[in-house]
């Protein structure tokens, strides 16, 4: 029987731009493999050494298998229709919460959610050395995710992760194998960053023959 090969998608051909980085994307379609629990103790654990403002670390993880349905099910209630409706193939689905305040003084973490922000990023490059992927959505209901879950008052719930196995497109509706297999596209870098003032375009982004890299 011959094995599939699913196409991975990459970020170009950029050479200054680490593997990993290039590596990562977003896929809806998982295979029906499911993460190890040495392997998912190895992604949470990137995300603890994220940096974070006075070392709060503000971020919590409610963590879903598909071994254990109703807990999965509870997860994916949380989410929207419409990711519902490719997420329930993936073997683990994650609530991102974030602490509103400091732990030392009980006064507002304006960098909560930036830091937050900053852990679900080592999480996912983690992940990807170790071969999976992360999807992050931000098509959640947050209501219901803080009924269901349980989740302290004083935590926003900030996204939610689909992680696992790269699968085959064809598993998706159809209407989304399309935007499975279209190319990954960013803004130009001469956006992205200017120098010393808005507006102001980088020099050190121009090529020698003057035009934008």
């Amino acid at each position: 029987m011959e094995m599939e090969v699913v196409e991975i998608k990459t970020a170009g051909v950029e050479p200054d731009v680490h593997e990993l980085i290039r590596r990562r994307w977003s896929p809806r379609a998982f295979a029906d493999r499911p993460v190890a629990p040495d392997v998912l103790r190895r992604v949470l654990a990137a995300a603890r050494w994220a940096p974070s403002a006075y070392n709060e670390q503000p971020w919590r993880f409610i963590v879903a298998r598909r071994e254990d349905p109703e807990a999965f099910d509870r997860l994916l209630a949380c989410l929207n229709e419409g990711n519902r409706r490719w997420a329930q193939r993936a073997p683990v689905l994650m609530l991102v919460l974030a602490r509103r305040t400091f732990s030392h003084s009980g006064t507002p973490n304006p960098h909560a959610w930036y830091d937050t922000g900053q852990a679900v990023a080592y999480l996912t490059l983690q992940a990807t050395a170790l071969g999976l992927y992360v999807h992050q959505m931000a098509g959640i209901l947050p209501d219901e995710a803080r009924r269901r879950c349980a989740v302290p008052e004083d935590y926003d719930v900030v996204i939610a992760l689909a992680l696992g196995y790269l699968g085959d497109p064809a598993q998706l509706p159809e209407d989304l194998q399309a935007r499975e297999r279209s190319p990954r596209t960013r803004r130009p870098l001469t956006e992205l960053a200017f120098e010393g003032r808005w507006g102001t375009p980088a020099r050190f982004l121009m090529q020698e023959d003057g035009h934008a890299s």
